[in-house]
C-alpha cells in the first residue's frame, strides 16, 4: 500500500511498491513522448533497465491507462491534416486567445524551450522514480532538485490524464466520479479515474512536504 512523500533528513521519501511506481512512471514516459524532441524520446526508449523489464511485465505503459492520442479520437483518412492534440494545449497554453496570429508566432519562439523543460523535468522524474531508495523495491527517496521535478511532471500528467477525461474544471472531477459510480467496477473509465485520484493525491503529498 502506498505511503505519501514526508520529508526526512533533507530527502523526500515515499513507498510506493513496483506496480504503483510502474505506473507513475509509465504514465509519465508517455507525456514525454507527447512534449519531447524526437530524440530524447527515442532515448528514453532505449533505456532498457531492470526496472523498464519488471513494468514491461505489468501489463505495458501507464497500466492499462493509455493517454496516446491515437488511442482517443478515430483515424483521419485523405488528406486533412491531424488537428492540433487537445492534450498539447493544457500542456503548452496559447498566450493570447483572442488573436490567433499573435498566438501562433508566440509559440513559434517559445514552444520548442517550453517542450524541452518539461522533457527535462520528466526525465529527471522518471530516473528518480525509477531507482529504488536503498535496494528496496518500495522505497523512494528524492533529493530537493528531483523532488521538484517529480511535482512538476505529476501537474503535466495530471493534466493530459484530465484531458483525456474530459475534465476542464474542478467542478468535473465530482460530476465524472458520480457517473463513474453507476458504471462496472472494471469499466476504463472507473479505472482512469481511480489512477487520476491516486496521482492527485500523492502529487499533494508531495508538495506538502516541500512546504518550509
Amino acid at each position: 500500500m502506498a505511503r505519501g512523500f514526508k520529508r526526512r533528513d533533507g530527502r523526500y521519501a515515499a513507498k510506493l511498491d513496483a506496480v504503483e511506481r510502474g505506473l507513475v512512471v509509465g504514465l509519465m514516459e508517455q507525456v514525454l513522448e507527447l512534449v519531447a524532441p524526437e530524440t530524447l524520446s527515442a532515448s528514453v526508449a532505449e533505456g532498457g533497465d531492470e526496472f523498464d523489464r519488471i513494468v514491461a511485465g505489468l501489463g505495458g505503459i501507464g497500466q492499462g491507462v493509455s493517454l496516446s492520442a491515437d488511442d482517443q479520437v478515430p483515424d483521419l483518412s485523405g488528406d486533412v491534416p491531424a488537428p492540433r492534440d487537445p492534450a498539447l494545449d493544457r500542456l503548452l497554453p496559447t498566450a493570447n486567445r483572442q488573436d490567433e496570429q499573435m498566438a501562433a508566432e508566440f509559440r513559434r519562439l517559445t514552444e520548442d524551450g517550453l517542450r524541452s523543460r518539461k522533457a527535462a523535468n520528466l526525465s529527471t522524474a522518471i530516473a528518480a522514480l525509477s531507482a529504488p531508495a536503498g535496494g528496496k523495491d518500495d522505497k523512494v527517496s528524492l533529493d530537493q532538485e528531483q523532488a521538484l521535478a517529480v511535482l512538476i511532471s505529476l501537474t503535466d500528467v495530471r493534466l493530459v490524464l484530465g484531458e483525456r477525461l474530459g475534465l476542464k474544471h474542478d467542478d468535473d472531477v465530482e460530476l465524472l466520479e458520480e457517473q463513474a459510480s453507476s458504471l462496472p467496477d472494471d469499466d476504463p473509465a472507473v479505472y482512469a479515474l481511480a489512477v487520476y485520484d491516486f496521482l492527485t493525491w500523492l502529487q499533494e503529498t508531495l508538495a506538502h512536504a516541500l512546504r518550509p
